[in-house]
């Protein structure tokens, strides 16, 4: 099993839950976040006065799948949230050792189905 991350601009967040609906995600968890990468945040003016946002806010996506369904995710994922801008966001995959399902002791992949 994989824990997939992904950090995307908050605009892309409902066509991204769509695409992952029609490609039978698992399920998926979403937390609103600020950071910043490269760009170091944005400078902006209003009203002749200039100041920086250092951190730009973002959501992370997270879903648990099975080794099988990672590529078919990240793919929707890069498909849906790639503008080819600046700030477009990461994709991070690692290792989830287990799963259990609370209610009925569920472990491993029956555990996230």
């Amino acid at each position: 099993m994989k824990r997939i991350e992904a950090i995307i601009r908050p605009e892309k967040l409902e066509p991204l839950r769509i695409r992952l609906e029609e490609t039978g995600y698992p399920g998926m968890m979403v937390t609103e976040i600020e950071g910043h990468g490269k760009q170091r945040g944005v400078e902006q003016q209003w009203r002749g006065t200039r100041y920086t946002t250092a951190f730009l806010p973002k959501v992370k996506v997270e879903i648990v799948a099975s080794d099988k369904q990672v590529k078919k995710i990240t793919d929707a994922i890069i498909d849906v949230c790639r503008s080819g801008a600046v700030g477009d966001g990461k994709i991070f995959i690692s290792d989830v050792k287990d799963a259990i399902r609370i209610r009925t002791k569920e472990k491993g992949e029956k555990a996230i189905k």
